[in-house]
């Protein structure tokens, strides 16, 4: 079993930043893709930044520039740093692995992202 949990969001300013945290129940080296989704009210989820085992990464064309994601392997965690936020980035943002040997689609339970002057 993988178990997921976001850890980091809150109230940020417009232009401000937020750092999330992914921490992994296994080793994410063994994890080929781990992603950050996120669903604001009344809008589809929308994948915000990817990346993979070997440290590639893609992001959505709305976060290019502004969003950043890493990984530490030593303890099992992803994160997503967010710089130059606005409104249109207020949302909860969830961590995702697509595929872990027979498992498949898991999720973490979300952290509230607001970004409100």
């Amino acid at each position: 079993q993988v178990q997921l949990a976001e850890f980091g969001g809150g109230l940020a300013q417009p232009g401000g930043s937020l750092r999330l945290s992914c921490a992994a129940s296994v080793n994410i080296t063994t994890i080929a893709r781990i992603h950050w989704y996120r669903q604001a009210p009344g809008k589809e989820r929308e994948l915000v930044a990817s990346i993979t085992s070997g440290g590639s990464t893609n992001y959505a064309d709305s976060v290019k520039g502004r969003f950043t994601i890493s990984r530490d392997s030593s303890r099992n965690m992803v994160f997503l740093q967010m710089n130059s936020l606005t409104a249109e980035d207020t949302a909860v943002y969830l961590c995702n692995v697509d595929k872990f040997g027979t498992l498949r689609d898991l999720w973490g339970q979300g952290t509230q992202v607001t970004v409100s002057s």
